[in-house]
């Protein structure tokens, strides 16, 4: 489509660009720099982007529906406070492991946060094998363990009428389906739905719109695709200026803007010079498809 057009609205040159969530009551958008343990948020009205430091690697930001937000910080849930820049743990998982984190996370339309682990990375995409699993965080503030075995747990996100659960594990090249069950948030009957093909690279970040089709960053690959999960078809490759495009999710008034998040980690000097954009966050619009607001984490 030519009407695509793609904008870096935030040049700060992030580490690990990840987790875009769009606030909708401060009409700003929401993200983490995993290695550079920030929580950001941008502004369109002012173009800036306010950062707030904390004390271990975030992967993920969720809404709350209490007020403010919840985070995965190292290998816990926790409360953020932004305005008092406050942080406050939640609970813990993986205790009996001591070089994981957790990675891509997102609330489910119910209300319970669902976020996975992984090896510290040794290098981008380079870690012990088989270290992660899934986890969810309910209301009540129990945890429940999914499965483990994960390699790079990354996207995730549900079908329009809330009965499939979309799952990426990067390194299996997959973008897999469950049977999900909103009543209990229990999922079962894995199967891969998209094998990504060798130019697509790694599959990253994931959201859905409003089709009920899937966007899916792939990093190292430079692009999103567009998944129809019922045929297995990629139907859309919208191409950034930058390799390692994170993940992706919808925003904007009406949510008709695609927000897309970068990395720089990994990248030598003369990489960085071919590519002076590499952690930026950029503005996808004309793509002529909505997304669906994000869940708020109900506890």
């Amino acid at each position: 489509m030519s009407s695509v057009r793609i904008e870096c609205v935030a040049s700060e040159g992030y580490r690990i660009g990840e987790s875009p969530v769009w606030d909708e009551k401060e009409g700003e958008l929401l993200y983490v720099d995993i290695t550079g343990r920030k929580v950001c948020r941008w502004s369109p009205l002012t173009r800036q982007a306010q950062a707030i430091a904390v004390d271990a690697p975030v992967s993920s930001v969720a809404l709350r529906k209490s007020g403010d937000y919840v985070i995965t910080l190292g290998t816990r849930f926790a409360a953020l406070k932004w305005n008092e820049e406050l942080v406050t743990t939640i609970t813990q998982v993986d205790k009996d492991k001591a070089n994981t984190r957790f990675n891509d996370g997102k609330v489910d339309p119910a209300g319970r946060y669902f976020a996975g682990t992984m090896a510290e990375e040794i290098r981008p995409a380079v870690l012990e094998r088989h270290q992660g699993s899934l986890y969810t965080l309910f209301p009540d503030l129990s945890v429940v363990k999914h499965f483990d075995q994960v390699d790079i747990s990354n996207g995730l996100d549900w079908s329009l009428d809330h009965r499939t659960f979309f799952y990426i594990d990067s390194l299996s090249y997959s973008v897999d389906a469950f049977d999900y069950d909103l009543q209990t948030g229990k999922i079962g009957n894995r199967r891969s739905i998209y094998k990504l093909e060798k130019e697509e690279s790694i599959p990253d970040g994931m959201c859905i719109d409003t089709e009920g089709k899937l966007w899916v960053a792939c990093y190292d690959g430079g692009r999103v695709i567009r998944l129809d999960p019922e045929t297995g078809k990629r139907l859309q490759t919208v191409k950034l200026p930058v390799d390692k495009t994170t993940s992706c999710c919808f925003g904007g008034k009406d949510y008709s803007e695609m927000y897309v998040t970068s990395a720089s980690d990994g990248m030598d000097k003369e990489w960085l010079s071919r590519q002076p954009q590499a952690g930026g966050i950029f503005k996808i619009t004309g793509l002529g498809v909505k997304g669906v607001p994000p869940y708020p984490f109900a506890g």
